[in-house]
């Protein structure tokens, strides 16, 4: 048997390398995407051939990430549940487009990956393998119940990995996980299980990793132009940047002016309410420059029309949909919607705040 694991080199799956490799006597060919989570991915080859992989496959996604994937959602107005961009849901179809790529490259049997069976990214992974290769079997070690049983906790995972001479760094639990990429980073679990703690208070500051808190950011405000062409912001301050380069301007600009950081409590697709906390710098930007665009240049109905579908939007990616049919229809109307989106706009950024300055 061969399997293709989303491997990021982690305690997690690093043993989920080995005990799968061992459980069902497989070959494992281990994948990481890069979508711009700026992790240190130096050693992740030759760690991934210690621990039982015959193969490793790292993949640079994040133009892709930005072209195809951030930026029609943004033409979209895409927000679930009015607060949340969106940031983690987005990225799961492409690592796992890329996983079955691979995996039909490697005629393997099956794709696996490390999501929790009370999560929405396993979901997310699997409409995706089964929107793209139903033929191709998914591995979920953390719903089977050998599993859990052998790893109920951190400490078990790590004295695997001694016996086993992985090589892993073990260390205390965070006091939250963590997750980041081009569009965002979340965080969730641990402490912020209370609904009640201020994630925003001073005590919490070392959290935060792409923004700084709005009482920190600049006493003086800063304008910024953003020009589109059919929906897309195609330079920023003048200067002509693809998407990838879009995003990575714009999330240095609303970092330093404390912009996008979100706290919400979300309605999971498997059923809970899940507290996360979210920065969103660049992203919050170009939503909100995308929205100033649209008011002057689009059509009445027609944005009326495209707002109404919004929450259905948002919800197919929220749940994992990105590749079914009915996302594939509503885009059609987006990019219908998007064709006279196209004009300057200046915003002013101001200690956690977007304003308009201008549009025309």
């Amino acid at each position: 048997m061969k399997i293709v694991l989303a491997y990021s080199g982690g305690l997690d799956t690093s043993v989920l390398l080995s005990w799968l490799k061992e459980k069902y006597d497989a070959e494992m060919i281990a994948f990481c995407a890069d979508i711009g989570q700026e992790e240190e991915l130096k050693g992740l080859n030759q760690k991934a051939i210690r621990t039982g992989a015959s193969k490793v496959y790292i993949a640079d996604l994040a133009e892709e990430f930005a072209r195809d994937f951030i930026f029609p959602m943004i033409q979209a107005g895409a927000i679930y549940e009015n607060q949340y961009f969106l940031g983690t849901s987005i990225a799961r179809p492409l690592i796992a487009k890329e996983m079955v790529e691979i995996a039909r490259r490697e005629k393997a049997d099956a794709v696996a990956h490390g999501a929790t069976g009370k999560g929405n990214d396993q979901v997310r992974f699997e409409l995706t393998a089964a929107a793209l290769a139903p033929e191709l079997e998914v591995i979920a070690p953390w719903r089977d119940a050998s599993f859990r049983e052998q790893f109920p906790g951190r400490k078990e995972m790590i004295e695997y990995c001694a016996r086993k001479r992985i090589p892993v760094e073990a260390s205390a639990k965070k006091p939250y996980s963590m997750d980041r990429n081009l569009l965002h980073i979340s965080y969730e679990a641990g402490i912020l299980e209370d609904p009640w703690l201020d994630a925003f208070a001073p005590a919490n500051k070392k959290m935060f990793k792409l923004s700084v808190s709005p009482e920190d950011a600049p006493d003086q405000p800063e304008h910024v132009t953003l020009d589109f062409v059919k929906g897309n912001c195609v330079a920023v301050n003048g200067r002509k940047m693809d998407p990838l380069g879009v995003m990575r301007t714009l999330n240095k600009l609303g970092g330093k002016h404390g912009v996008g950081r979100v706290d919400l409590v979300e309605n999971r697709f498997v059923g809970m309410k899940s507290r996360g906390v979210y920065e969103t710098p660049g992203g919050s930007i170009l939503h909100f420059g995308h929205r100033q665009m649209e008011s002057i240049t689009m059509d009445r109905e027609v944005m009326h029309l495209r707002d109404s579908l919004i929450p259905k939007y948002a919800e197919l990616v929220y749940y994992g949909f990105w590749f079914s049919p009915e996302r594939l229809a509503l885009q059609a109307l987006v990019t219908e919607s998007q064709k006279n989106v196209t004009g300057t706009i200046k915003l002013k950024l101001y200690k956690g705040n977007i304003m308009t300055s201008g549009r025309k």
